[in-house]
This record gives C-alpha cells, sequence and structure tokens, in this order.
C-alpha cells in the first residue's frame, strides 16, 4: 500500500507504532523549548507568571470567568465534583464515563457521592435518560440521595470517540439547571469534539457550570489539565486542589507546555481524524474484525474481534511493532496521534491484515 497522506510527523524515531492512547506523547522540539525558557515564580503563592498566563488564557478561550490548572483531567474531574456538591449527593453520569470507570471511585471516596449510571447509544446520553436519572432527597422522605451534579464526556471514550451534538448538549444542561443540578463537561478531548463538529469549545461550554480541559492528550503535553468555571466554584476548586495534593511550585515549566499545546495544536486534530478514519474504513473491509464507522468521528477505533481473542490480539499486533490497548474480552482500542504518521498508518493497516485469527 501507498502511505494515503503526506508528510511523516514521527518526532522521536521508534520500532514500535504506539497506538493505545494520546496519552503517549512526547513533547515536540517547540514545546521542549518554550518550556525550557517559561519564566516560573511559586504557584502555590500564587505568583507564577506562566500559569497565570495559562488559566487566563484558557478561561477566555472557553468565556468563563476563572481557570485553574491541575495536575491531570482525573483530579480536575475530582475537584470540579467535589467543589460543587456535598457527601451524600449524587453525581448522573453516563454508565460508561470516564468519571465512572477510570477514576478510581474518587467520586464516592474524595466526596461522598453515590453515582446514577445512564444509558447511552454510543456514548452519548438522552436528555430524557439525564432527567429520569436525578433523585431528589426532598419529597422522598428521606430515602433518597440528593442528584446534584449532571456530568458529561465530550468525546466520549467508551463510546468511540463519539460527540454530543449541540442541541443535545443545551438540552442536557436545561435537565440540570431545571432540576437544580450543576452541570460539568468532561473534556478530556474537548478539542477534538470541536474540530470534528465545527462548534467552538465557548458555545459547547456555554450552558454548562465548570469544565475540566485536558492538555495532555491530543494536545501533546506532557503533563496538566485546566478546571474552567465561575469564581465561586473556582474558590472553592483552589482549596480542594490543594487539600487533594495538586499544588505545583514551578508549574510554569508544564504550563508553558499547554500555552505551547493551544497556540499550536489544535487545528491538527483533524489530522488524527483522518488517520483514524482510514484506519477504520481498511479494517471494516477485514474478514476477521468488526468497525462501527459511525462512531469513528474523532481519533479513536474500536475494533471488534472474536471473543475471549483481543488480549491475544493485542500480542500479535505488538509482535508486528504495533502497540494497542484491551477495552474487553473482544474490543481493542487504537488512538492516532501527532507523533503518528503516514506510513505507520499503512504499517498498522499491514499488521491487522496478518493478525487476523
Amino acid at each position: 500500500m501507498q502511505p494515503p497522506f503526506g508528510t511523516p510527523m514521527r518526532h522521536y524515531p521508534s520500532e514500535l507504532v504506539d497506538l493505545r492512547s494520546d496519552t503517549v506523547t512526547q513533547p515536540t522540539p517547540g514545546m521542549r523549548e518554550a518550556m525550557s525558557k517559561a519564566p516560573v515564580g511559586d504557584d502555590v503563592l500564587g505568583d507564577d507568571q506562566t500559569v497565570i498566563e495559562l488559566q487566563e488564557m484558557v478561561a477566555n478561550i472557553f468565556g468563563k470567568e476563572e481557570a485553574l490548572f491541575v495536575p491531570s483531567g482525573t483530579m480536575s474531574n475530582a475537584i470540579a465534583i467535589r467543589a460543587q456538591t456535598e457527601p451524600g449527593d449524587e453525581v448522573i453520569t453516563q454508565r460508561h464515563s470516564h468519571i465512572y470507570v477510570y477514576e478510581g471511585g474518587g467520586y464516592a471516596a474524595l466526596s461522598g457521592c453515590s453515582i446514577a449510571l445512564v444509558p447511552g447509544k454510543d456514548g452519548i446520553m438522552d436528555p430524557r435518560d439525564v432527567e429520569s436519572a436525578i433523585r431528589k432527597g426532598d419529597g422522598s422522605l428521606g430515602h433518597y440521595p440528593n442528584g446534584s451534579m449532571v456530568c458529561v464526556e465530550n468525546t466520549s471514550n467508551r463510546g468511540g470517540g463519539t460527540c454530543y451534538s449541540m442541541g443535545v448538549l443545551d438540552e442536557i444542561a436545561k435537565v440540570a439547571k431545571d432540576n437544580n443540578c450543576r452541570s460539568h463537561i468532561d473534556g478530556a478531548r474537548i478539542f477534538n469534539a470541536s474540530i470534528s463538529s465545527s462548534l467552538s469549545v465557548e458555545r459547547m461550554a456555554r450552558e454548562y457550570d465548570t469544565i475540566s480541559v485536558c492538555l495532555s492528550k491530543g494536545l501533546g503535553a506532557p503533563v496538566g489539565s485546566v478546571l474552567v468555571g465561575p469564581s465561586e466554584s473556582l474558590y472553592k476548586a483552589h482549596r480542594w486542589r490543594k487539600m487533594f495534593g495538586g499544588g505545583m511550585r514551578q508549574a510554569g515549566v508544564l504550563a508553558a507546555a499547554g500555552i505551547y499545546a493551544l497556540d499550536n495544536n489544535i487545528n491538527r486534530l483533524s489530522e488524527d481524524h483522518t488517520r483514524a478514519r482510514e484506519i477504520a474504513s481498511a479494517v471494516s473491509k477485514m474478514d476477521s474484525y468488526n468497525v462501527d464507522l459511525n462512531q469513528v468521528q474523532t481519533n479513536m477505533v474500536y475494533v471488534g474481534c472474536e471473543k475471549g481473542d483481543s488480549e491475544n490480539l493485542v500480542n500479535r499486533l505488538e509482535d508486528k511493532g504495533i502497540k494497542t490497548l484491551t477495552i474487553d474480552d473482544s474490543t481493542i482500542r487504537i488512538v492516532t496521534h501527532l507523533h503518528i504518521t503516514d506510513d505507520d498508518v499503512v504499517r498498522t493497516i499491514d499488521a491487522l491484515e496478518s493478525a487476523q485469527g
């Protein structure tokens, strides 16, 4: 096969094609230079100018009053929940959401919340199902927890990288508001959603109270997320960041990577989406796999295989220099990112073809 795209993009030569996640990226030379030159202070004392610049930049992009730089997306979500709920409350979210599946039960351990799980086709919740899942302590004779926060994940990881439409986002935000709930977007890959849907992140976030924005996935920064929202919530979040151990000192070195990523790596996400679609289209024609092309909206490809074979398939691919991730016993995940080249796409397709059971 001939490479379907243009110039290779890999910055760090390797014998492996690492498609496990977009978290595996390393800082590019330009990003490393920006990090090395960053003015720093003590962010816990509030005087790291590069952190301040990043926070103001992200707040402005999302049209929110304040922003807070934190070490990870998991911490950003945890702080958002803790700052906007009380122990004994209930969080409403999709049943395969990152907050529920991949954050160690932090909503319970750190915030004392239970969770109400909402179904969703391809990871996308229906506003009617969200409303049905909201329980209130008032009027229940004390039997129910108080449903006080609705969380939306955009894009939906376990949905295959799918995106919410603007209409559904607004409807869910209205359901939350009408039921006296706070609303939060887990925007680990919200810029992927923005590029895919041609909607600005400001418009997506407009009706939501808080948004967690990850810098270390498709945007390519080594560390960090930013929580944005109203001043009142971010004032509380700042305290919880300290209590959860997220206060950092000369963090401007890391914030500089985030600034560089926002300046340089948003629009190029479309290239990741194109490469994912190319892989998915090829795999969909192979006899041993199945791919739902309707799910392939951003930089993820969920490949179905024979039940019980996913671990073996991951191993067979790694023997051919392709690293992927097992999701369950019949599904593997492929994620494209800024280090994946056109040649890598061809090599991945060829490896999948020859690895068929």
